[in-house]
């Protein structure tokens, strides 16, 4: 089941500002990309519309079927890390994880 609804609960805000996003987006191919934003809105848009990253560029359309939600940049950024070196089977395990929620 895909995430239908792109914005960020507003009990996640802190100090007025948009939470940090963790995304992980299911390109046309099949492929998986994964990236962080403040605005979860803006970014898939970027992604369907070709102007986001170049690796999404040739894959649209994307969609998402992973979201975790963080307070600060540098919290999302270790967290992309993290993700980005587990294996396809992996990130496979976590994005079914999601979904079947």
């Amino acid at each position: 089941m895909p995430v239908s609804s792109l914005d960020c609960p507003s009990n996640s805000q802190t100090h007025g500002d948009k939470p940090w996003v963790l995304y992980i987006l299911e390109c046309s191919d099949g492929s998986f990309y994964t990236g962080i934003t403040n605005d979860l809105k803006r970014r898939f848009q970027e992604h369907n519309e070709g102007l986001a990253s170049r690796y999404t560029r040739s894959r649209r359309p994307v969609r998402v079927c992973y979201l975790e939600f963080y307070e600060s940049r540098s919290s999302a950024l270790i967290r992309e890390c993290a993700v980005k070196l587990l294996s396809r089977k992996e990130k496979e395990v976590l994005v079914n994880s999601y979904e079947n929620n």
